[in-house]
C-alpha cells in the first residue's frame, strides 16, 4: 500500500516545500495557487481515481460471471489515467486490479509483457492486451446481447 501512495504524498511534499518558500517571500496567494495545483496532482495520481481495487482472482471470477474486461493499472501511470479518464463513467463496469498491492497481478502482467510491468494491460476472455485503445476497451464494456 505504501508503494501506492508514494508517488502523489512526494507531489504534494514537493508543492508544500515549494508554496512555502512563495509565503516566506510575502507571496500568499500564489503560495495558495501552488500548493493547490500540487494537491490536485496528487490527488489524480493516486488510487482515488481509480475504481477500487480488487485480487487478481476476484477480478478473473467476475469477469468470468459477467464478460467484463479486467484492467491492471497501478498508481503514478499517465497511460493508465489516461485510459481511466478516457472511460469515464464506463470504468466503474472493468474490474481494476493494482499491480502494486497484488503480486499476483503484476507476475500476470510480467508474464503477458515479456517480463515488463508494462500497464495498463487488459484482459479481455483471457486475452491480454497493452496499452489498448480507450475506445476499445469502452467497447468491449458495452453489454453484450
Amino acid at each position: 500500500m505504501t508503494r501506492t501512495w508514494f508517488p502523489p504524498i512526494l507531489i504534494v511534499l514537493c508543492g508544500s516545500v515549494a508554496a512555502n518558500g512563495l509565503f516566506r517571500r510575502g507571496i500568499p496567494v500564489a503560495a495558495a495557487a501552488l500548493l493547490l495545483a500540487f494537491v490536485l496532482a496528487g490527488a489524480v495520481n493516486s488510487p482515488l481515481v481509480f475504481p477500487r481495487s480488487i485480487s487478481t482472482e476476484e477480478a478473473r471470477r467476475r469477469s468470468a460471471a459477467d464478460g467484463m474486461p479486467v484492467v491492471f493499472w497501478r498508481s503514478g501511470c499517465t497511460y493508465c489515467l489516461r485510459l481511466r479518464m478516457r472511460l469515464g463513467r464506463d470504468a466503474r463496469r472493468a474490474h481494476w486490479v493494482d499491480i502494486w498491492r497484488d503480486p499476483v497481478a503484476a507476475a500476470v502482467v510480467r508474464s503477458a509483457n515479456d517480463g515488463n510491468e508494462t500497464v495498463p494491460t487488459v484482459l479481455v476472455a483471457g486475452r491480454p492486451h497493452v496499452n489498448p485503445d480507450a475506445a476499445w476497451v469502452r467497447e468491449q464494456l458495452r453489454p453484450s446481447g
